[in-house]
């Protein structure tokens, strides 16, 4: 059989053509009738088709977007849920507008909001059993657009005519660069009940809504090293507590940032997350040295 016939000819061949017993090994070979007779499509025509296998998704069919059961109430959670995460995304938008007109400090304050519907929307998925991969995408989406977006425009628009445009431009395309790769691996890694690899994009956006809104006493230097060291922290590897951890911590601990709050609240507010984001390298070293 000529080595150009397609693995398809070459099957159908097999009972159209002619058989001799092969002198050496006395087993049957084909040799083609009328081998350039027959096109490849008329060849494929007749092949048998393979069933499709059990589970496969139906080519151009639809894959349910809430999981489970489909009752009147679930419905009513799901949508509940995905109204709080466009509630989100829209309060980006919102804070991306603002921040154009010069209303930073209501910029920020939509980022805030951002946060809380951020929050919300995740706990009345797991409150009511609607959590759904459609949902999951759907957060990650408006997550990007309020966190990876609207944070570094805010930003941007609070730092105007304290820093060069270049430097400010170039830091908060840092910051959404480095969201979208720190969203884009939580999507695809595994979840750990205990510690973020990384600072979440969440928090990230909520510490720079809230020191544009308490206006740090910094240099515009400094405040561009900072928002540079928060989007490193975004893609690092080191772990960070979670807030589930972070509340079962002594109460004393907690006694310090409230009367830091009532001395000087700039003051405490950085110390907290300077704190924070040393704290990752801090666990990491301690738990390579355990190991």
């Amino acid at each position: 059989m000529r080595r150009s016939g397609s693995f398809a000819r070459q099957v159908l061949l097999v009972r159209v053509g002619r058989r001799r017993p092969d002198s050496i090994s006395g087993s049957t070979v084909v040799v083609p009738a009328h081998f350039d007779s027959v096109a490849d499509d008329e060849i494929e025509s007749l092949l048998p088709v393979s069933p499709a296998p059990a589970g496969a998704a139906v080519s151009g069919g639809t894959i349910p977007l809430l999981p489970g059961e489909h009752t009147p109430a679930r419905r009513a959670m799901f949508a509940l849920v995905n109204v709080c995460t466009l509630s989100s995304l829209s309060l980006g938008l919102l804070a991306i507008f603002l921040s154009m007109q010069g209303d930073v400090r209501a910029g920020a304050v939509c980022l805030i909001a951002c946060v809380a519907f951020d929050g919300l929307d995740g706990a009345l998925a797991r409150r009511f059993g609607v959590v759904s991969p459609f949902g999951a995408q759907m957060d990650s989406l408006a997550d990007m657009c309020s966190f990876g977006l609207a944070a570094p425009v805010v930003v941007y628009a609070s730092l105007s005519g304290t820093v060069p445009a270049a430097a400010a431009a170039a830091t908060c395309a840092l910051v959404a660069g480095c969201a979208a790769i720190r969203l884009a691996r939580f999507n695809v890694s595994p979840k750990d009940g205990r510690f973020f690899c990384g600072v979440p994009t969440t928090m990230v956006a909520a510490v720079l809504a809230l020191g544009v809104l308490i206006e740090l006493p910094l240099s515009g230097a400094a405040q561009l090293a900072g928002v540079a060291l928060l989007a490193f922290a975004m893609v690092s590897s080191f772990p960070y507590a979670k807030i589930a951890r972070l509340i079962k911590l002594p109460p004393w601990l907690w006694l310090l940032p409230v009367v830091g709050a009532m001395v000087d609240p700039r003051l405490t507010f950085a110390a907290i997350v300077v704190g924070y984001v040393a704290s990752g390298p801090v666990l990491w070293l301690r738990h390579r040295h355990a190991a």
